[in-house]
């Protein structure tokens, strides 16, 4: 019996289990990524949720239909992320 493959020659068969949708949906704490760093702007505690809907894309061929949980669940962690710093900038809370 042979494995399914993609055009791309990638092994399907192999290729991990992707996570629930709703397992990334609430960002993770963001000192967790400042600890002993300088601020910035381009830390993503979502980054989690991101690589799930993108390998979600890769795992169903680009079937964007079949993804949409996996998106949803990105915007609701960055919907969640955006409403805490927007919190702790109103109360003078520091990052570092």
């Amino acid at each position: 019996m042979a494995s399914r493959t993609t055009d791309a020659g990638i092994d399907k068969s192999t290729a991990p289990a992707l996570p629930e949708p709703q397992a990334n949906a609430n960002p993770e704490p963001y000192t967790k990524h400042f600890k002993g760093k300088q601020v910035s702007k381009f830390v993503d505690p979502c980054s989690e949720a991101s690589k799930a809907s993108l390998d979600c894309m890769n795992h169903h061929d680009y079937d964007r239909d079949k993804c949409l949980d996996y998106f949803q669940a990105y915007r609701d962690c960055k919907k969640a992320w955006m409403a805490q710093r927007k919190a702790d900038r109103l109360a003078g809370k520091q990052v570092s």
